[in-house]
């Protein structure tokens, strides 16, 4: 499965929590076009890394981790 997503940055101090972000819209390639599944996660959530996000996708969408294309746009 490929996923492409964007994200915003959540800045805070670093002495408070290490620098996080939220996807802010999420597709899904299939074929030739791309499927918003944005709905489909939790977009308040404060990932920490992109592996964090694969991990979680791969949960989602009930297939191993290796299976899954991530890139941010």
């Amino acid at each position: 499965m490929d996923f492409t997503f964007t994200s915003v940055a959540n800045c805070q101090p670093v002495l408070i929590e290490v620098e996080t972000f939220q996807v802010q819209q999420i597709w899904r390639q299939q074929a030739q076009e791309r499927l918003d599944v944005s709905h489909l996660i939790d977009r308040t959530y404060r990932y920490h890394s992109v592996r964090e996000l694969r991990w979680h996708l791969a949960d989602r969408f009930s297939g191993p981790v290796h299976s899954l294309s991530l890139s941010r746009v």
